[in-house]
């Protein structure tokens, strides 16, 4: 039984160009271009005041606010993939074949992305469709990518590693938003704005560099060696395999306590990355149309460019107080910024402010968590069922936070009182992260 080559050049550049190539769907589909136009389209204002006239949407004969209506879509695709990730993942410890479910989710959707360029108000529940398969292609291929960092870098190097793909996310998926945005300037100088062209074009770009991109980590990324025979229904084996790693974890103290920790802390952070760009569109007072649209894409990419130094910053800050108390640091950072925005932003200026912190912090965030988790794992060969299991918990948690966020703005009325449960999510997360042991050996 052969594995994987740790520390090799090659393979590592080969997994963290992933991150490059996949960070184009979360960064212009669900962060800085499709909100916007998401939210334009099917938001009907005053032409001369700019204010909402109706941002109500009509999906299957019910009445829901446009951004109401977003969140339950982002729950549902997240809830499709914690349901199809133990089968496809115990399938795939199984039968040697991660690479193979990573090519899957990574086609099925980088093309699905393309279908947003047939976006229809007046089909609003159609229109979604491939926003949902892309999104649960998205989370689907990031299970199978995930677990392959533990197989090709070794403990020591695994957060410097976690870090380098995070940054090269940042980095590309920035040059394809600011690509994106030149040619949206160039079309709306022909007078093509008025039917949103050039945002639909962007979709489609989207399509093409995740896929493009990907074809140099799923060409050079050694398939999975690790093959075991299954006396079992492959069907059922990944939730037995799932279950399995529960039975394990649940028994060891510090890794039961951080992904407790884990589930809390991330449905804040993931929440802020989908539900932001319409926050500030409906919450902030913009002085016109066009300053908001200007406004939010700097901030986004002022978030990009500076999640990139917080990756490595917070890399660099873990290897001298470790990783728990460096997440510490920046889960404190979150909940003093997320009170912030309740309180005080209001103002463009605010919200520049607040892309700045979560800048900071946003990269540092997610590397550090991937990689804490997987150097907390016990010896194994089924990396894919652990991260796979590690991925179901990071879904349901981000399925309750899209959900929470959005019904609690259809019940008030305002995406402000929201803001709320983050602080909790994040304060819950905090204080279970304190508990965690700080000692580097496993503990029962």
């Amino acid at each position: 039984m052969n594995k994987l080559p740790k520390d090799d050049t090659k393979v590592i550049r080969a997994w963290t160009f992933y991150d490059w190539a996949n960070s184009s769907f979360p960064l212009v589909i669900n962060t800085a271009i499709f909100p916007t136009f998401y939210e334009a389209q099917t938001t009907l204002r005053d032409e001369k005041t700019g204010a909402v006239i109706n941002d109500m949407v009509n999906v299957l004969g019910f009445q829901l606010k446009n951004s109401e209506f977003y969140s339950y879509i982002v729950s549902l695709s997240l809830i499709i993939v914690c349901i199809t990730a133990p089968v496809l993942s115990g399938i795939a410890d199984y039968s040697g074949s991660k690479k193979k479910f990573l090519r899957f989710f990574c086609i099925m959707g980088s093309f699905s992305c393309a279908g947003l360029y047939f976006f229809d108000r007046e089909h609003i529940f159609l229109s979604m469709l491939p926003f949902l398969i892309a999104t649960v292609g998205y989370w689907g291929s990031i299970v199978f990518y995930n677990a392959y960092l533990p197989e090709i870098a070794s403990i020591d190097n695994q957060d410097k590693v976690s870090a380098r793909g995070f940054a090269l996310g940042y980095f590309g998926s920035s040059l394809l938003l600011i690509c994106n945005l030149i040619l949206i300037t160039k079309f709306e100088a022909f007078g093509f704005e008025t039917k949103g062209a050039a945002v639909r074009i962007a979709f489609i770009t989207v399509s093409i560099w995740w896929f493009g991109f990907a074809q140099i980590t799923l060409r050079n990324l050694p398939g999975n060696s690790i093959k075991k025979k299954s006396d079992g229904n492959p069907f059922f084996k990944g939730f037995n395999e799932i279950s399995k790693v529960w039975g394990e974890l649940k028994h060891i103290k510090r890794i039961k306590r951080f992904l407790t920790s884990y589930f809390f802390y991330n449905m804040g952070v993931q929440t802020v990355m989908y539900m932001a760009v319409l926050f500030a569109a409906k919450e902030i007072a913009w002085p016109d149309e066009k300053t908001k649209s200007t406004s939010l894409i700097i901030s986004i990419l002022l978030i990009q460019f500076l999640g990139m130094g917080g990756s490595y910053l917070f890399s660099y800050m873990s290897s001298k107080i470790g990783n728990i108390k460096a997440l510490g640091v920046a889960i404190f950072f979150w909940s003093i910024v997320c009170i912030g925005v309740y309180m005080f932003v209001t103002l463009p200026f605010h919200f520049y402010i607040t892309a700045i912190c979560v800048g900071l912090v946003m990269g540092g965030t997610q590397s550090l968590s991937r990689s804490t988790y997987s150097k907390m794992l016990p010896p194994t060969e089924d990396h894919a069922s652990y991260f796979s299991f590690f991925d179901v918990l990071e879904k349901g948690g981000i399925v309750i936070g899209t959900f929470s966020f959005g019904l609690i703005e259809g019940i008030t009325g305002g995406m402000r009182n929201s803001v709320l449960v983050l602080v909790v999510f994040f304060i819950v997360g905090f204080l279970v992260l304190l508990s965690v042991p700080k000692n580097k050996a496993i503990q029962p």
